[in-house]
């Protein structure tokens, strides 16, 4: 009875280490993005400064009916963007190397089938 209680403890403690140990790991590279590119930290964050305006417009002014809305969202992006710094927001063609989850997931399956 007291062995088996030792070798319960035991293996609470390596369970309680275990997790914690994942706990830190998980907080200290929550992000870790391997395979992207670095960006540039003196750049700052890409300004969208008519996306900007026009939405502090909207917020100031009435709500939008319903066809004003459906007239401004067939004008670009969305009711209240338009088609603002259309040019500046990324989209699949501006970043040819990134691959989509279903072809990571496809990779790694041919990897551990070994068809890769």
């Amino acid at each position: 009875m007291n062995f088996s209680r030792i070798i319960s403890n035991a293996i609470r403690a390596v369970l309680v280490v275990f997790i914690c140990t994942l706990l830190v790991v998980s907080n200290a590279f929550p992000a870790a993005a391997i395979g992207s590119s670095q960006s540039n930290p003196t750049e700052g964050d890409t300004r969208l400064d008519e996306i900007f305006r026009k939405s502090e417009e909207v917020t100031k002014a009435d709500p939008l009916s319903m066809e004003e809305t459906q007239r401004r969202a067939n004008e670009g992006l969305n009711e209240v963007q338009g088609a603002a710094d259309v040019n500046q927001m990324y989209r699949p063609e501006d970043a040819p190397q990134a691959t989509t989850g279903k072809d990571q997931l496809q990779n790694v399956l041919e990897r551990a089938t070994g068809k890769k």
